[in-house]
C-alpha cells in the first residue's frame, strides 16, 4: 500500500457513464462504447488519442479484447483486471499510476458488467475454489451479521435498529430518485422498505442493492497537461487499496462491527492526502453500500462518525442531501445499482459531476474534496478502496 501517494500529480479531464439497469436490449459492446464515446465527447479528445486503457470486469468478459473490439482501439495496451466489488477503482487505480509514472500521456479506464443476462445475483455469486472449510453462505446472509453484532454492542433495541438501517436505505432511493441515471429512481417509503420481505434476518429486500447492467469510463492525465483540455479537471488526492489476511472468520476478536480493511485503506488515503479531521475536510463521498448495515459500519470505519455514534448520526440526517456530509447524493449501490466492474466509475463520475455543478436536483453547494469507497468480499475477508478526489490542485 504506497505512503506517498501521487497527490495532484494526475487529473480526470472526461468521463461517461450509461444509465445502470436490466439492459437487455445492449450488450457488452454497447455499453462499453456508450460509456467511452461520452467520456471522449466530455474531454475533447478522439479515441485515437488514448495510449492505453484499463478495463475492469469481473465476469463480463476476458482479456484486453473485451475493449479493443467493440472500441477498435489500434494496437494499444488494454489491461483487463479485476478485484471483486472494488474492480472499477483497480482500474481507475492502476490507470492513473501509469499516468503518474510517465509511461503514458493521456489513458481510458473503464468498468463494465453484464449481469442481467448471466444469471449472477447476491444469493448465487460464484465462488473460488477452496478447501472446504470457507462457510457457504449468500452475500446477504454474511452481511447480516454486521447488524445484529452492531445493535449488541453498542445497545440498540431490534427496532432501533431497524429504523436506522430503514432511514440509510430511504435517504439513498430518494437520493436515486433524482437522478436519472439511477437503476431505481422512485422514492421508497420508510414504512415500505421496513415490512420489504425478508432476505437474511435481519435484512430484508430493501436492505440489499440490487443487481443491474452498466458501464463508466474516465480519461486521465498529468495535472499539468489538464489545463489544455478543460478549465474543471478532477485532481486525484489519494489512492489506497488494502487486501486482508482473509482471517476473520477465524479470529475469536472479530466481531463483526468493522471492516479492517477499510480502516487500513482509509488511514493510508487520509495520509496522502493530508486529511486530518475527515468529518470536516470531506465535503461528499460515495461509499459502498451494498447492504444498509454495510453503510452504517462504514461511517465508523471511515472516521466520519465516532465509534458507536454512526446510527445516531443516521437518525440526525447528517449523511442526507442536506446534512453535514452527504453520503452517496447519486443513490448509492442501493438505488443507483450495482454492476460490479462499474461501480468504483460511477462513485467517481457523481465526485465529478458535483465538482462540475452538473449534477441536477441532487447538486450540492460547492463541494471542493469527495471520497468514493469500495469493498469487495465479506466481512470476513475482503479488499477495501478509498479515493480523495478534489475539484483544485493543492
Amino acid at each position: 500500500m504506497s505512503k506517498k501517494g501521487i497527490t495532484d500529480k494526475v487529473a480526470v479531464i472526461g468521463m461517461g457513464c450509461t444509465r445502470f439497469a436490466e439492459h437487455w436490449d445492449k450488450s457488452v459492446d454497447d455499453l462499453l462504447v456508450e460509456a467511452a464515446y461520452e467520456a471522449f465527447t466530455d474531454a475533447g479528445i478522439e479515441p485515437s488519442d488514448v495510449e492505453a486503457a484499463w478495463l475492469g470486469t469481473m465476469i463480463s468478459g476476458y482479456a484486453g479484447i473485451t475493449l479493443s473490439g467493440p472500441l477498435k482501439t489500434q494496437f494499444i495496451p488494454v489491461t483487463r483486471v479485476e478485484n471483486m466489488c472494488a474492480t472499477g477503482s483497480e482500474a481507475f487505480r492502476n490507470a492513473c499510476y501509469a499516468v503518474a509514472s510517465g509511461a503514458y500521456d493521456i489513458v481510458l479506464a473503464i468498468g463494465v458488467e453484464k449481469l442481467k443476462d448471466s444469471g449472477y445475483s447476491g444469493l448465487n455469486a460464484p465462488r473460488p475454489a477452496s478447501d472446504g472449510t470457507s462457510p457457504n453462505i449468500s452475500a446477504p446472509a454474511s452481511f447480516s451479521f454486521l447488524a445484529p453484532a452492531y445493535y449488541n454492542k453498542y445497545g440498540l433495541s431490534d427496532e432501533q435498529g431497524r429504523e436506522v438501517l430503514s432511514k440509510i436505505a430511504w435517504k439513498n432511493h430518494y437520493n436515486g430518485s433524482l437522478n436519472p441515471k439511477a437503476q431505481y429512481r422512485n422514492e421508497v417509503s420508510m414504512e415500505k422498505i421496513t415490512k420489504s420481505p425478508m432476505v437474511a434476518a435481519p435484512l430484508g429486500i430493501m436492505d440489499c442493492s440490487g443487481v443491474a447492467d452498466g458501464a463508466a469510463a474516465a480519461i486521465i492525465v498529468r495535472s499539468e497537461d489538464a489545463q489544455k483540455y478543460r478549465k474543471d479537471p478532477m485532481y486525484v488526492k489519494a489512492l489506497s487499496i488494502a487486501a486482508g489476511p482473509g482471517d476473520g472468520k477465524l479470529r475469536q476478536d472479530y466481531d463483526f462491527t468493522t471492516f479492517k480493511e477499510n480502516v487500513a485503506a482509509a488511514q493510508a488515503a487520509y495520509k496522502q492526502a493530508g486529511i486530518q479531521n475527515p468529518r470536516k475536510e470531506i465535503d461528499m463521498a460515495e461509499v459502498h453500500d451494498c447492504f444498509t448495515p454495510t453503510e452504517l459500519v462504514i461511517y465508523e470505519d471511515l472516521g466520519f462518525s465516532e465509534r458507536g455514534q454512526g446510527w445516531k448520526d443516521v437518525l440526525k440526517g447528517v449523511f442526507e442531501l442536506g446534512g453535514e456530509l452527504p453520503i452517496n447524493p447519486d443513490g448509492g449501490l442501493k438505488s443507483f445499482g450495482h454492476p460490479i466492474g462499474a461501480s468504483g466509475l460511477r462513485m467517481l463520475y457523481e465526485m465529478y459531476l458535483q465538482f462540475q455543478g452538473k449534477a441536477g436536483k441532487r447538486q450540492l453547494d460547492d463541494p471542493k474534496i469527495g471520497l468514493t469507497h469500495n469493498l469487495g468480499g465479506t466481512p470476513m475477508q475482503c479488499v477495501s478502496f478509498i479515493s480523495i478526489v478534489g475539484k483544485e490542485i493543492s
